[in-house]
């Protein structure tokens, strides 16, 4: 039998996804759709990726989440494994103190500490070449409701449609309103903070810590590198900025905690500093798609900071996105099931973070010190202190092959562990 080339079967047409945005979240979901086979293009408004000078610490389920893609490795070889540390207060005391090895054998893996520049362009380079455009704004004019084939967005170059558009585009997404314009969007969470990046030479060796006074925290964590990431926070009105610049306000606000609380906050450079008010998601959305169209990471959920969970969700969304949408063959029932799992956890998530956050911003002193005294107490024995992460940080991707080709090794021995 001869076959003509009119007989000849087509060449299946990959499916299309577009991801607005290009932060942790849609890096990552770019990754792990692509590697599951679709056709990705990332647009991202600014005229070049950048990441804010800062360190992220990837909890467990974060570098769990990036074995998915074969990158969790890669990851901590780079990052800093966190030590033993705790928490104390501004004069030094300790209040309690945390154990690594503890937590590395409830949680399946150890806390570790990177840049986050180092981690966006980790997961950047997994991308093919022309995948990622930047200075490209998108603004989404179709979502792809009513069992419409594609949704489309509209860039300066023209229309993109796509069997999917992801928005990941952050806490004041534009993708967030044109799927739900009636939702209230991101309410200030009460506190402001600072975050910086100095030299190793500032100060002598420490234990990382987290120091909380009355309505104000303070954190010090050594990057693999050397340099130390720092980060603060204060119960304060929106808006606000100093005067006399960031570095000052901080003097002024943490100058006389315990050491080296005041040298690395000398350390800074006058414009390093980086100040922003902390907005969250308190009333959840209704889902994290409609139609075609899904949305991650602060775009879904934004939270406050103070469980280190934002960068570490927005990781998870992006490889369980990608499991549930093997192909285009039924993009609703993959987001149906995108949203039925992931917006249960993150509301639970969004709602802890505004809990500790309350408890960080007491400011009056019989408050404070009950406070202190109730961390005291849950330092001894050393799985108290680790309660507050059980169930978020001991999170597991779903099961699958991983990009090696297979299971990953720690991930299921943790499994059958448990």
């Amino acid at each position: 039998m001869v076959i003509t080339a009119h007989s000849q079967p087509k060449p299946r047409t990959r499916p299309r996804a577009v991801v607005v945005g290009s932060g942790i979240g849609g890096l990552t979901a770019a990754v792990a759709l692509h590697q599951r086979g679709w056709q990705v293009t990332v647009l991202e408004r600014a005229a070049a990726v950048e990441a804010v000078g800062a360190g992220i610490g990837l909890a467990p389920n974060g570098h769990h989440a990036l074995d998915v893609i074969g990158l969790g490795e890669e990851i901590r070889e780079l990052a800093a494994w966190q030590g033993d540390g705790g928490m104390r207060s501004p004069g030094g005391r300790w209040l309690c103190r945390t154990n690594s090895s503890a937590a590395a054998e409830r949680f399946g893996g150890p806390l570790v500490l990177v840049h986050r520049a180092t981690l966006i362009d980790r997961i950047a380079a997994r991308l093919p070449g022309g995948v990622l455009r930047t200075g490209s704004p998108a603004t989404l004019t179709d979502p792809g409701v009513a069992g419409r084939r594609a949704a489309v967005v509209t860039t300066p170059d023209g229309d993109i449609e796509a069997d999917l558009v992801v928005g990941a585009d952050g806490v004041d997404s534009a993708m967030r309103r044109a799927l739900f314009p009636d939702h209230p969007g991101p309410v200030y969470a009460g506190i402001t903070t600072w975050r910086m990046v100095v030299p190793a030479t500032v100060a002598a060796p420490f234990a990382p810590h987290e120091t909380w006074g009355r309505g104000a925290l303070w954190g010090s964590q050594p990057l693999l590198d050397g340099r130390i990431y720092a980060y603060a926070a204060a119960a304060v009105p929106a808006g606000g900025h100093s005067a006399d610049g960031e570095k000052a306000e901080l003097l002024r606000r943490f100058g006389d905690w315990h050491s080296p609380v005041p040298e690395i906050v000398a350390a800074a450079g006058p414009d390093e500093v980086l100040r922003h008010d902390v907005r969250h998601l308190v009333t959840p959305l209704p889902a994290f798609h409609r139609g075609r169209t899904a949305l991650l990471g602060d775009a879904a959920h934004a939270m406050a900071p103070t469980l280190g969970q934002g960068g570490n969700q927005a990781i998870e969304d992006g490889i369980v996105l990608a499991h549930h949408l093997p192909d285009a063959g039924d993009v609703g029932t993959g987001l149906a099931a995108y949203s039925a799992e992931r917006l249960p956890r993150t509301t639970g998530i969004v709602r802890k973070s505004a809990r500790v956050t309350r408890l960080m911003s007491v400011r009056s002193a019989p408050g404070a010190a009950l406070r202190d005294t109730l961390m005291t107490l849950a330092g001894f024995g050393p799985g108290l202190a680790l309660r507050a992460f059980d169930g978020i940080a001991d999170w597991l991707p779903p099961q699958r092959t991983y990009a090696a080709g297979a299971p990953d090794p720690q991930i299921r021995d943790h499994q059958a562990q448990r």
